[in-house]
């Protein structure tokens, strides 16, 4: 092996090789009474982000959204969205702190103008009118789950 090509092998390396809806589902339990209603909802999000390896230096990095919208006096569902978008993702060559960061903000933040996309869609095409999801600081997120991570981690050593 040429010294240039072993010099290339160990350059960090990140490639989006597949971005895809992975689960998709609608639920309007309230249909066709709720249609007749006029009031706005409240809109409740749940948000989780996952990433699992499946090769070697391959990764599925994933947000999963629930987004229920209820009326709020009545207590009823409107509709409920869940969507995960996903994404394949080749990362290779970097330390394991910098190889969580990546999977951590990096990745949700290429899949979620994605995820926000499908979310409005759905809800249009469901009869409701758009969910315009608020962008989100993944950044934030990684730190204060890796902030709880160590918190939980000193608790119990001590």
């Amino acid at each position: 092996m040429t010294e240039a090509a072993a010099s290339q092998q160990q350059q960090p390396l990140f490639n989006i090789e597949k971005l895809y809806v992975k689960d998709l589902s609608l639920e309007i339990p309230h249909a066709p009474e709720i249609f007749l209603e006029r009031v706005n909802p409240q809109i409740d999000i749940q948000l989780h982000t996952q990433a699992v390896p499946v090769g070697e230096g391959v990764f599925e990095v994933s947000i999963t959204i629930t987004v229920t919208a209820k009326l709020a006096e009545k207590d009823k569902v409107m509709f409920l969205i869940e969507v995960k978008q996903a994404g394949i993702f080749q990362v290779r060559n970097l330390p394991q702190e910098e190889l969580e960061q990546v999977l951590g903000v990096v990745c949700p933040n290429i899949l979620y103008p994605y995820l926000r996309e499908v979310v409005s869609d759905v809800a249009v095409r469901a009869g409701f009118a758009p969910v315009l999801l608020n962008p989100i600081n993944f950044e934030a997120l990684y730190q204060q789950q890796k902030k709880q991570q160590a918190e939980a981690a000193s608790a119990t050593t001590h």
